[in-house]
Formats: C-alpha cells, sequence, structure tokens
C-alpha cells in the first residue's frame, strides 16, 4: 500500500509497452534527456492495469505499445528521405579531434533519424578504417585520453546497429583493432587484455580438420563477435537492448550459415561418426568427441538446453516413452537431476543451468492439452512415479533422523538438532527446495499428495536449523507457498504435525535480531492473520501464544490473539441463538456436557465392565428429569443385563455390527415409566475369550416413539478419519418393531 512512483502522466510523453521476459513486463519512458524510468511489473495484470490509464489519459487504444509513435513516424521519415538528403558532416579523423568525434558518436543515439545518417556517412568515407589506423597510433604513443575517446566512438558505432558497419568492423583486417578499442574502457583503472586471450588462450580444435577457409573464417569471427557482445560489452540497459539487435541477427545468421555449410560437406559428419563409433579411435581422441569431463558435459547440457526451450514437449514426449523401454536410473530426467546433484562445482554453476530446465520441463504453463490426451496429467504422473524421488533423495537424506542426530550440538536453543550442511551441500538443497516450492505453486494434487505421503514439510522445516539462514529460508518459503495455497488439507496437515513449532523456535533462538529470517517468519504470520486462516490462528493462539505474546515490536501476534477471540465471541453468539430445545444436549462423543454425577455413573460402570464409551444422550423433557430417568434406569438395569447380553450385536463375517431389537415399545416404556421417553444403554462387546474387546465399544440409544422403536448407534470412530468434525460422530439409525 506504500507510494513507490509519483509521476504526471503527459500528453505527449512517448510510454512504451516492453515484454521483458516470460514473467516481467515494462513500462519505459523519458521525463528529461537523461531522466529515463522504467516500471517492472511482476505480473501482467497489474502492467495492464496501468498501462490502460496512461493511454486513456493520452487518447490511446491499449492495444498499441507505444502510444506517442514517436520512432516509427521518424522512421518512415527515414524511407521517404530523398537520397540528396544532406549527410552529417563527420569531423576530420585526427588525433585532436578525437574528443569532438566522440561527443558526435554519442549524441545521436537518441535520434533514429540521425543515427541512419551518421550510418550512411561513416560508410561512405570510409571512416571505420581511418579510426582504427588512429587507435594504432595512440597505443603506440600511450595516448590515454585518445584511448578513451576511441572507446567511446566504436562502441557508439556498434550501438548504430548497422549491419553494413558490422561487415566492416568484424572483418579479418578489422576486428581485432575493434577487440583493441574496446579494451580502454574509461571506467575501467587498468584496460583488459581481450587480444591476448582472442589470440593466446582461446585455441580453435578441430576435431575433424576442415578443409573449406570460407568455412574456418566464419567460426573465427563468429567466435570472437560472440566474445564482443558477451565478454567485452557491458549488459544494455532496457532502453539500450534495441541497439544491439542486428549484433544479435549478424551472429545467428553466422552460425546457420556455418551449420549449413558442414551439413552440405558430404565427408565431414560421415568421418564424425565414423571415428565415435570406432573402437580404435585413442581416449585422447575420444575426448573431445564425448567422455565424462567438464567440457563434454558443459557442451552436453548447452545442447540439451536448446532442445528445451525448443520443444519442452518434444522432450517430454521422449522421457515418457523412453520409460517403458529403461530402468529409472537411466531416463534421461533422472541423469539431469543426478549431474544436477553430482556437481562438483563450488557455485554449482551447472546445477542451477539443469534446474532451470528442469523446471521448464515441469511447468504446466508450456504443456499442452489436446482432444485425445493431456500433456499435463500424463507428464506430471510419469515424474512424480518416476523421477520426485531421485529429486528428493539428498533432501531426506540430509534431514533423517540418523543424520542429525549425529550433528546434534548442545546448547539452549529449543531444537538441538541440525543437519550437516556444509556451503556445496546447503546450496544444493537450496536449489531442490527451489523446484519443489514452483511444485507446490504449479502443481496441484500430485505435490500434495506427495509431501502428505513423505511427510515431506516436516524434513524440510529440520533445515530451519541450518548454519546457513540462506537455505533457512528457502525452508521457510517452501511453507509459506504452501501456506499461502489457503488449503485446508494443508492447514490439517501443519496443525496435526505440530509444524509451526520449528518456524517460532527459530523467531525466538533469533532474537533480537532484526533481519531477513525475522521479518519472512513476522510476514509468514500476518499472511496467516490479514487472510483470517482460521484453523491455523485457534492453532498458533492455543499452543504458542504464550512463548510470543512478549513480541510487541510489531502487533502481528497481538492481532492473532484477536482475531482468535472474535471467533470464539461470533461462535458463542451463534450457539446462544439457537433454541434451547435444539441446542438441548446433542449427540457428542465425551462426557463434556454431562453433570459431574452423570460422569460419576459412567466411570463406575466402565470400571464394572472394561473400557467403554460415554454414551451419547438426547434429552426430550427438562433437564432436571434427566438424573431420575438415569435412576430408573439404574433400577431395571441389573435384572434386564443376562435379557440385555443376549440382545448384544454380534459381529458379522464381513466384520460390521449386526442389531437386533426384541424390546417392543410397550416393553420399553412399562421399564422405564410413563414420563420416561428416552433410555440409553452401554455394552462393550467381549471377545471370544470373554475379555473385553481391544477398543470396540458400542453405545446405543433407544427412543420408544408412537409403537415403533428408533435405535441410534453411535459407531466406534475410525482414528484415521481426519475429514470427521469432533462434534458430529456418525449415527446410523436403525428401525425395529
Amino acid at each position: 500500500g506504500s507510494l513507490l512512483l509519483e509521476s504526471k502522466i503527459n500528453p505527449n510523453t512517448a510510454y512504451q509497452k516492453q515484454q521483458a521476459s516470460i514473467t516481467d513486463t515494462l513500462i519505459v519512458w523519458s521525463e528529461a534527456e537523461n531522466y529515463d524510468l522504467a516500471l517492472s511489473f511482476q505480473e501482467k495484470a497489474g502492467c495492464d492495469e496501468i498501462w490502460e490509464k496512461i493511454c486513456q489519459v493520452q487518447g490511446k487504444d491499449p492495444s498499441v505499445e507505444v502510444t506517442q509513435d514517436l520512432i516509427e513516424s521518424e522512421e518512415e521519415h527515414i524511407e521517404e528521405m530523398p537520397e540528396t538528403s544532406p549527410l552529417i558532416d563527420l569531423p576530420a579523423c585526427e588525433l585532436n579531434k578525437l574528443e569532438e568525434i566522440a561527443d558526435l558518436v554519442t549524441s545521436v543515439l537518441s535520434s533514429p533519424i540521425r543515427r541512419e545518417k551518421l550510418a550512411l556517412a561513416l560508410e561512405n568515407e570510409g571512416y571505420i578504417k581511418k579510426l582504427l589506423q588512429l587507435f594504432q597510433v595512440c597505443e603506440n604513443l600511450e595516448n590515454t585520453e585518445g584511448l578513451h575517446h576511441l572507446y567511446e566512438i566504436i562502441r557508439g558505432i556498434l550501438f548504430l546497429n548497422k549491419a553494413t558497419l558490422f561487415e566492416v568492423m568484424f572483418s579479418d583486417e578489422c576486428i581485432m583493432d575493434v577487440v583493441g578499442c574496446l579494451e580502454y574502457d574509461p571506467s575501467l583503472a587498468q584496460p583488459k587484455r581481450h587480444r591476448e586471450f582472442l589470440t593466446k588462450t582461446a585455441k580453435f580444435k578441430e576435431v575433424i580438420p576442415i578443409t573449406d577457409s570460407e568455412l574456418r573464417q566464419k567460426i573465427h569471427q563468429t567466435y570472437r563477435v560472440q566474445y564482443i557482445q558477451d565478454i567485452i560489452l557491458p549488459t544494455p540497459s532496457v532502453f539500450e537492448e534495441n541497439f544491439l539487435s542486428t549484433l544479435t541477427s549478424f551472429i545467428f545468421f553466422n552460425k546457420v550459415e556455418i551449420v549449413s555449410m558442414l551439413q552440405e560437406d558430404e565427408k565431414f559428419l560421415s568421418e564424425v561418426f565414423a571415428q565415435l563409433t570406432d573402437e580404435a579411435t585413442d581416449d585422447d581422441k575420444r575426448c573431445e568427441l564425448g567422455m565424462d569431463d567438464l567440457q563434454v558435459r558443459s557442451a552436453a547440457t548447452d545442447i540439451f538446453s536448446y532442445l528445451v526451450e525448443f520443444s519442452p514437449s518434444m522432450v517430454r514426449e521422449f522421457v515418457m516413452q523412453e520409460a517403458q523401454q529403461s530402468d529409472d536410473d537411466i531416463l534421461l530426467i533422472n541423469v539431469v537431476i543426478e549431474q544436477m546433484i553430482c556437481d562438483t562445482d563450488p557455485e554449482l554453476g551447472g546445477a542451477v543451468q539443469l534446474m532451470g530446465l528442469l523446471r521448464t520441463l515441469i511447468d504446466p504453463e508450456n504443456m499442452l492439452a489436446t482432444a485425445n490426451k493431456t500433456e499435463k496429467s500424463e507428464f506430471l504422473n510419469f515424474f512424480y512415479n518416476h523421477c520426485m524421488h531421485v529429486l528428493t533423495a539428498p533432501l531426506l537424506a540430509n534431514t533423517s533422523e540418523d543424520k542429525c542426530e549425529k550433528d546434534a550440538v548442545v546448547g539452549p536453543t529449543k531444537s538441538n538438532t541440525i543437519c550437516p550442511d556444509n556451503y556445496q551441500t546447503a546450496q544444493l538443497l537450496a536449489l531442490i527446495l527451489e523446484l519443489l516450492t514452483f511444485c507446490v505453486e504449479h502443481h496441484t494434487y500430485h505435490i500434495k499428495n506427495y509431501i502428505m505421503n513423505k511427510d515431506l514439510l516436516r524434513r524440510v522445516l529440520v533445515l530451519m536449523n541450518s548454519k546457513h539462514t540462506f537455505l533457512a529460508l528457502c525452508a521457510l518459503r517452501f511453507m509459506r507457498r504452501i501456506i499461502g495455497l489457503k488449503d485446508e488439507f494443508y492447514n490439517r496437515y501443519i496443525t496435526k504435525g505440530n509444524l509451526f513449532e520449528p518456524v517460532i523456535n527459530a523467531l525466538l533462538d533469533n532474537g533480537t535480531r532484526y533481519n531477513l529470517l525475522n521479518s519472512a517468519v513476522i510476514e509468514l504470520f500476518e499472511f496467516i492473520r490479514v487472510e483470517d486462516i482460521k484453523s491455523l490462528i485457534a492453532h498458533i493462539v492455543e499452543n504458542f501464544y504464550n512463548a510470543l505474546e512478549s513480541i510487541e515490536y510489531v502487533q502481528t501476534f497481538k492481532g492473532l490473539k484477536t482475531k482468535y477471540e472474535q471467533e470464539k465471541d461470533r461462535q458463542n453468539q451463534k450457539l446462544n441463538s439457537v433454541p434451547s430445545i435444539l441446542r438441548s444436549n446433542r449427540f457428542r462423543r465425551d462426557a463434556r456436557a454431562l453433570e459431574e454425577d452423570e460422569e460419576m455413573w459412567f466411570n463406575e460402570d466402565e470400571e464394572e465392565e472394561g473400557e467403554a464409551v460415554v454414551p451419547p444422550v438426547e434429552k426430550s423433557k427438562q433437564e432436571d428429569d434427566f438424573p431420575d430417568s438415569y435412576e430408573k434406569f439404574m433400577e431395571t438395569k441389573k435384572a434386564k443385563e443376562s435379557e440385555d447380553k443376549e440382545n448384544l450385536p454380534k459381529r458379522t463375517s464381513a466384520g460390521g455390527f449386526k442389531f437386533t431389537f426384541s424390546h417392543s415399545a410397550s416393553a420399553a416404556n412399562g421399564a422405564n415409566g410413563a414420563n420416561s421417553k428416552s433410555v440409553a444403554a452401554q455394552t462393550s462387546p467381549a471377545s471370544s475369550n470373554g475379555s473385553s474387546s481391544k477398543n470396540t465399544t458400542l453405545t446405543t440409544a433407544v427412543t420408544a416413539t408412537k409403537g415403533s422403536l428408533v435405535g441410534l448407534v453411535d459407531y466406534p470412530d475410525d482414528e484415521d478419519d481426519d475429514e470427521e468434525e469432533e462434534t458430529s460422530p456418525r449415527k446410523r439409525p436403525r428401525l425395529g418393531s
């Protein structure tokens, strides 16, 4: 709710909407000559809302991407510009003019028309080669100021984004001098040594000799231009990214040309595969083709990433077909996961790349749905059945009780067990948790079933004790995503497992430190308060409020207590608003609603007959009549004991109970008096050896009504039945004469 930016929407300002990636959307504009702004939105809906308001002020259709189409209109002027239109006058190419040339080049970048005119002037006069000759002079004279100006000039010419200029700059004659100019960045204390790397360190290996000189030259050129783009040039800002679009295209078409030339070579590919399959090929040679070393693994990862980016559906189809013929251990996705887990790089660079590819493959957003099949359900079933256990293996192994006990520390903390997490292991676990968090957000019942069956959240929360705060935050983020779904299945799982305890312990152990962990934990509880998740609020207040009430620098925990008390008041008001005849002692599982003397009676009866559950009781008269009814019932109880035993329910062959009622309505009335309309019987079926059954208790209530007998049976509760509300036991009516 805070104000991030206040900017007046100017009717004449050109606002541009850009799609920066799959998730981020930008609105870009300039408010002054050197004052550019960009708004980045996490969700497209937020961007669209602001964009519509901008378009409304400027009277534009929200479907446009630029509100004031200045760039396109200028480009139209360029197309209409006559060939005789005056070009930009270039200063003489001399040492004392370098500063003036640099100012000219940088000044035209904001105007498409002037960029075009400058590019034509540079091309017509052969100006680039003259500049590169000056570079050699400046370097020989160690003229640092001139070299800095040449850096700005060459960088600006690259930003002109003209393929005709690239052909000149990237020719064999000029490219190394272009690289040399770009070594002298004024912002660096010392120049870089890019030419030394390209000529001495970088080596061109020919697995199969390439005889075509044009192909060799194209490969060298492409490598060097790619080096300029990726290594030398700084990452362009959102305002400069379009300046190098032609450079990207230049590299792409070079690669297309290289692949085409290799494909047309009848001998090259056949020779490659011949050497791969030839057992006589020595190891050194084979290593250049495909062995288990870092370089080959990196190359294989790159190829796999191209395949996934090109068509994730094709890769998914392949691995599902593969599963029908291969064991889980050698499935492609499991091999990828194992490579991620076994990455030897201390910074896990390869693992990070592979994790991104896995996330693309399991992302439902790029899965197809056709009339015949749904790729999402098929692939996710495959992934959770064949691959998920491989992904979670390091997490489960590092949070097992055996591991934690070995690393237990002695101290005052509430939870003394920690997992053995050196930095590299912690980074790997963080990557795995990031992927699992993605699954929680984008998969539904698949990940829910997995978390429940493996008790995964409990294992993840062991990592809250990690000495690496980033790993503890990953564990907390995983729980936060689960709670963010507001799914009552998850909420019951969390409360029954008491899974807030490690989170609260981490908060308390963090003490008074005001850090990211502190803020993240408080945000979790604040979300629960704001969203009013009643089951979690009740659990937290009832179990942890005493430990949390001293935290007063935020009002979160007091707010939770207030919400809890408000809900209790609402429930009491609802209860009080119900007529007393409807509230009067409905069937219950326990004896909380009974008077003390009634509870004593049932307790005594339990001592006589063994273990029993308190029977349900239903009043049909005033509460004062209730004890009298039971006194009368007690008088006849012993007299009818033998008869009652004969009428106990018999267990059927299917394991259920079969009930028979031999008492008629008149007999029931005669036994209990005219004014008594309800009776309750309590029995405990005996086992074959005469002892009471292990945990089986039967409770019946019998009500006589107009010549018929209605029996309500409260069956023994299923301990695993999480769906049942505690205040509503299952009752099955039986009718008899």
